[in-house]
């Protein structure tokens, strides 16, 4: 990880102090974690160093996190996922002794801007939905052993675990001390996930979550807050035999060997970021950033498993991934106030395909081609809530295929040339798009559906007759419903540019809650819980004087007086 040069104290970027960031690690350098691969088991150990904040002004006593931290956290996990193959279970614990985790740092979050606040708890967030991803999809069942007490953030991490144990030693507890200390909702899904997930009564869960010092062992035992509590005496054997259960009733294979993920090849300049495979070009004027994914070209799909293997973190479909995952998260965090991202592909339709039919054929069978495949669901969902206007452009020469065809479906709008561009300097073959198996299951968004399903959502009839192996022109596609609209090389650019004008014109606020609406219909899941209803009240919250203001709960914590606030239910 690595912290660039402070953001300008500006309305819309982070506060004086708040970093611009990007996300690169790997265990040499991490401060705040360690693991350990003991047989089918790793053994994780969150040890935050004190010291170790990502900016000036707070000390990460307690075991306490920031962004810093978990940014860690998720490249700890996909280093398991890729170089490990051989875990089977992994174990969560504390390097510190009668403490587990006391949650997100309260004075990075008083002194942090709304922005840095938000982000921070929506890639917390997709840590912990990536946590349970494992557990559900890699054959990595996850062990919280909560040596200590887990308050916040630090339950709300073991809540993304299957399995959860507490140490009894009369003084660890359980607990959710947001709503009565500091006048905010847990922000990583505990609210959700104790109803959802552990399935505890609704009136307990509100007994719960308004009680700072939380529950010890029995009585968290009782409610369904942990599964388990043991004693001092019997907690190292008990947690190895809870690690031994989760391992043997794993899918991961056994034999395998892992692959290396080697830093990202970037290139960073004032208006673009660029890697081999993914390319973005930012326009602040039209408060604008082009985002185009390379396909591959036809002819270069490894013949065999053995090939892939070799290939490791240079086979495309991983690589792409990596970039595009990087990418999304720098934009997000660093660049705040360009609203639109045009999101565009180049390359060959046929070595799309070509990639599609290995993935197909050895993702049920081969554990990192069924990695890989999940990566970039885990990828895809992670642009579904990035809040920013998404818009499709596909032209001669785009891909838009199999896998790369979601990228389309998750943006906003989707603009299609019909034909080709007639002042083009070499010869044009006109835009597809193609539609293959993977579209209709592979990739499901956070509400469980298809991204096919939820745009043609209460339209069965047009849903129905779509189907694999369909290639489609853009006048095809808008009679299809795939494509938002198809002019021709005459209209083509006018309206693109009558569609950024107005864009731009709109209220961000406005725009993000309208986009966030749009792309979750259908019925509800515990993630659109968390990413919807969460978030959304916790946003308001955030800016509530009752959390943020100067006499707010945040602001006053930890001096000994208490927040004053105002008494109006709105």
């Amino acid at each position: 990880m690595t912290v660039l040069e402070d953001a300008p104290a500006t309305e819309g970027v982070p506060a004086p102090g708040e970093p611009q960031v990007d996300f690169d690690t790997d265990p040499s350098r991490y401060r705040h974690w360690r693991y350990e691969i003991d047989g089918e088991t790793a053994w994780v150990y969150l040890d935050v160093a004190e010291d170790g904040g990502l900016v000036p002004g707070y000390e990460l006593k307690l075991n306490s996190y920031d962004l810093g931290v978990d940014i860690e956290l998720y490249d700890l996990t996909q280093r398991l996922r890729f170089s490990h193959p051989e875990v089977r279970s992994v174990v969560l614990t504390s390097g510190k002794d009668s403490n587990f985790c006391a949650g997100a740092n309260i004075r990075m979050l008083a002194q942090s801007s709304h922005s840095w606040k938000v982000n921070f708890c929506k890639f917390t967030n997709e840590t912990r939905n990536g946590i349970e991803d494992m557990t559900a999809h890699s054959g990595q069942t996850w062990v919280a052993a909560l040596n200590g007490t887990a308050a916040g953030g630090g339950y709300e991490l073991a809540l993304a675990c299957e399995t959860i144990l507490l140490v009894n030693d009369r003084s660890s507890a359980v607990a959710l001390p947001e709503v009565p200390l500091l006048g905010v909702l847990p922000g990583t899904g505990g609210l959700t996930r104790i109803t959802d997930k552990r399935h505890v009564r609704k009136d307990r869960a509100d007994i719960f979550a308004t009680k700072s010092e939380g529950f010890p062992g029995p009585k968290a035992v009782e409610w369904k807050l942990v599964d388990e509590t043991v004693s001092r005496k019997q907690w190292d054997a008990t947690v190895r035999e809870r690690a031994a259960e989760a391992a043997a009733a794993s899918s991961r294979p056994t034999g395998a060997t892992g692959i290396a993920l080697p830093p990202l090849q970037r290139e960073v300049t004032e208006d673009a970021i660029r890697y081999p495979n993914v390319r973005c070009e930012i326009d602040r004027d039209a408060r604008t950033e082009t985002v185009t994914v390379l396909g591959p070209e036809a002819g270069t799909v490894p013949e065999s498993l053995e090939r892939i293997h070799a290939l490791g973190a240079d086979f495309w479909p991983l690589a792409m991934t990596r970039e595009l995952d990087d990418l999304i998260l720098r934009l997000r965090t660093n660049e705040l106030e360009i609203g639109t991202w045009l999101v565009k592909t180049r390359g060959s339709v046929e070595g799309a395909l070509a990639f599609e039919r290995v993935i197909a054929e050895h993702s049920g069978s081969d554990w990192l081609v069924n990695e890989i495949r999940h990566y970039f669901k885990r990828t895809l969902k992670r642009l579904d809530v990035t809040s920013r206007s998404l818009i499709a452009l596909i032209e001669p020469g785009s891909c838009f295929a199999v896998a790369l065809l979601e990228l389309a479906l998750a943006c906003d709008r989707q603009y299609m040339l019909e034909g080709t561009f007639e002042d083009a300097d070499e010869e044009q073959d006109p835009a597809q798009l193609v539609l293959t198996a993977s579209n209709f299951g592979a990739f499901p968004m956070g509400n469980g559906l298809t991204r096919l399903q939820s745009r043609f959502w209460g339209d069965d009839e047009t849903l129905a007759a779509l189907e694999p192996g369909t290639c489609l022109t853009g006048a095809q596609a808008e009679e299809a419903g795939l494509v938002t609209d198809a002019p021709d090389d005459i209209d083509y650019e006018d309206e693109i540019r009558i569609l950024l004008e107005e864009r731009a014109s709109l209220s961000p606020d406005a725009l993000t809650g309208m986009e966030a609406n749009h792309r979750f219909v259908g019925p509800e899941t515990m993630e659109t819980r968390i990413f919807g209803r969460l978030t959304a009240w916790q946003n308001w919250i955030f800016l509530r004087p009752n959390a943020s203001g100067a006499e707010g709960a945040l602001r006053r914590y930890g001096t000994g007086r208490k927040a004053d606030f105002d008494r109006k239910r709105v």
